[in-house]
């Protein structure tokens, strides 16, 4: 797994390793065993300090994610990957599809994250919205 870290996103780079991570255990990328990357692998490839990448793997521990083997690296513990979310899913080849049908249409990226994010919230209104809220609220403002 490789992290990119996004300067210009107003997100601690932390967080943005934890996000990273967890969309990898959500799709499947990452699976229980998996050894991530080292901290001194991550601040070769992403120029961050090795202590950010140790604070947001401390995250990812506290959430039962994974877990140090001194000696050895961070390991994936548990998976978030749910068959529906899989590369391989129906759901996904939907979305593959209006996916190309909005940009055939020529929305931009920033239109189809902005459209997305809309239906997202009317869907999940009351339920995931708010713990993405809560959880961006208390991480707004930290640095690495």
């Amino acid at each position: 797994m490789e992290f990119r870290i996004d300067r210009r996103s107003g997100i601690a780079a932390y967080q943005q390793i934890v996000q990273q991570t967890k969309q990898a255990l959500r799709l499947g990328v990452l699976v229980p065993g998996d050894r991530l990357p080292t901290a001194k692998e991550v601040a070769e490839t992403c120029a961050v300090n090795p202590n950010t990448t140790l604070k947001a793997y401390r995250e990812l521990e506290r959430e039962g994610l994974v877990e140090p083997r001194p000696g050895l690296g961070t390991f994936v513990r548990r998976s978030l990957a749910r068959p529906q979310a899989g590369a391989d899913s129906p759901l996904r080849g939907e979305l593959e599809a209006w996916m190309a049908r909005a940009r055939e249409a020529g929305l931009e990226r920033e239109d189809v994250a902005a459209l997305v994010a809309s239906v997202l919230e009317e869907r999940y209104a009351g339920t995931t919205a708010a713990a993405v809220t809560a959880e961006s609220s208390t991480t707004r403002g930290r640095g690495d």
